[in-house]
């Protein structure tokens, strides 16, 4: 069965190829899932339909890659001990960063990353916005002013519990010399 493909399928065929296929995979799953359609002349109209829509798309896509390309996204993330993170940066939290600062909507599984950004610093990413088309983006990640807050906090917490147990280290001094005084004395 010859076939259209109006999608790409992976490991198949892309968008607008026509291929040689069994028949079985043609019609009981290309076609009703509207992947292919059969090669004929209406399939013709249909293909020109849908390189027209594809060069649209790619079109878009393509100035949206020159809009991102090489712009740098800051995000502020809580950080711990050797400027690793307590949590993570994510996909979504690239994209909702790209959505606020540029106004481009980005699908967040278009944004590779080999796994969430744990650390502190400069990260290159690169957003695959079609088959031929990426733009590649600087994340920073800069740590919270609230964690500079919460170290000082945490400080200020062990200066002020050190204080206490000094004081109450005199406090015990203190009542144990006036008992041995009073001892004393009674004798």
């Amino acid at each position: 069965m010859k076939v259209v493909f109006l999608q790409d399928v992976p490991n198949v065929a892309h968008a607008g190829e026509i291929k040689e296929i069994a028949d079985g995979y043609g019609r009981n799953y290309l076609i009703p899932r509207k992947l292919a359609v059969l090669a004929d002349k209406a399939a013709n109209k249909v293909l020109e339909k849908q390189q027209k829509i594809n060069a649209i798309i790619n079109a878009e896509q393509s100035e949206v890659a020159r809009q991102l390309e090489g712009k740098e996204i800051v995000l502020k993330a809580q950080v711990g001990a050797q400027e690793k993170l307590y949590g993570s940066i994510t996909h979504a939290d690239i994209a909702e960063e790209i959505q606020n600062t540029t106004g481009i909507t980005i699908d967040k599984r278009k944004i590779e990353l080999d796994e969430p950004i744990r650390q502190l610093g400069s990260h290159e990413v690169t957003i695959k916005l079609a088959r031929d088309i990426a733009a590649r983006i600087t994340v920073t990640v800069t740590a919270t002013e609230d964690a500079t807050e919460t170290v000082t906090v945490t400080e200020t917490k062990a200066k002020t519990k050190a204080k206490t147990e000094d004081a109450t280290e005199d406090a015990t001094e203190d009542v144990t010399e006036t008992e041995e005084e009073k001892g004393q004395g009674e004798q």
